[in-house]
């Protein structure tokens, strides 16, 4: 699979934030088009998928996160952004919109700016954090999950509790932060000190 970003517009706010914009379902192209032609930044990342029919298969650019769209913005202009047509609401608790960091949003733009095959992964927050350390995702952090005989890096937006998944090469990479225990491994240690 390759990806495919689309990135609109620019945004003259004084300090702009990344927000998320919770869009209604298959609706995310026609947001950021009608945002970008509002005159705002927006990036919806997208993903090349295969989809096969009994009669026929096509290639489709799916959006990395179902139902997001990604608007920089100081969030001056709310009232055209809510007036959008498809669009729900930006992405909050009940304080109002959050933004989400920078570093979260440029790590997914890095990935997809490569040639590396990238898909949507279930989010994820255990595991080995790791740093790779060389090719086009030096730097970038992420979690490293095994799949088969394969590597990927889990790439996610907190604010989502979304992820995506690319494959790297296990040698390019080292451990951030120690692994955090299992609660199940927890228990059994507990379990092993109040035996002895």
């Amino acid at each position: 699979m390759s990806l495919v970003p689309l990135v609109f517009g620019m945004s003259s706010a004084l300090e702009p934030a990344w927000y998320a914009l919770y869009t209604r379902h298959q609706h995310e192209k026609t947001v950021a088009d009608i945002l970008s032609r509002k005159g705002f930044e927006v990036f919806l990342p997208l993903y090349t998928a295969v989809h096969r029919w009994k009669d026929r298969q096509k290639q489709l650019f799916l959006p990395l996160y179902p139902s997001y769209v990604f608007l920089r913005d100081s969030l001056e202009r709310k009232l055209q952004i809510m007036t959008t047509p498809g669009l729900h609401s930006i992405v909050g608790t009940a304080d109002g919109p959050q933004a989400i960091p920078d570093f979260e949003i440029d790590a997914v733009k890095r990935v997809i700016e490569t040639s590396l095959a990238v898909e949507p992964h279930p989010f994820l927050r255990c595991g080995d954090r790791v740093r790779v350390l060389g090719g086009p995702l030096e730097g970038i952090e992420g979690i490293l999950v095994r799949n088969k005989n394969s590597f990927r890096l889990v790439l996610s937006v907190e604010m989502l509790a979304k992820s995506v998944a690319v494959e790297v090469d296990a040698s390019l990479v080292e451990r951030t932060m120690p692994v955090i225990p299992r609660l199940a491994d927890r228990f059994s240690e507990r379990m092993r000190v109040a035996t002895y």
